[in-house]
């Protein structure tokens, strides 16, 4: 199991995204920044509140798709591209059927 915090700030809804793979699942957990820690991305995050969550099933042909869809709803595409490389370089994603 791999585990990642990117701490985005005003880019991203709520400021946080925690991913973590394992060898099935991927998941994306939306967390809004805990200012009671501190504002800079030194500050410990570790108990910032969760209020969004995407897992999706690596052996899914859509699941690099449905993860992209939710990152982009959080972020721009410059930072939903960076978590997905990130997944890609922990996972493998199963190649889709395309589209002919």
């Amino acid at each position: 199991m791999a585990k990642k915090t990117f701490k985005i700030g005003e880019y991203c809804k709520g400021g946080i995204l925690s991913v973590e793979t394992t060898s099935k699942t991927a998941t994306v957990i939306a967390k809004d920044w805990d200012f009671s820690q501190g504002s800079n991305r030194g500050s410990n995050q570790s108990n910032a509140k969760e209020f969004d969550r995407e897992t999706v099933q690596l052996d899914d042909t859509d699941a690099r798709r449905k993860l992209s869809n939710f990152l982009e709803d959080l972020t721009t595409h410059y930072y939903a591209e960076k978590v997905l490389e990130w997944f890609e370089s922990k996972v493998t994603f199963k190649p889709g059927a395309g589209f002919w």
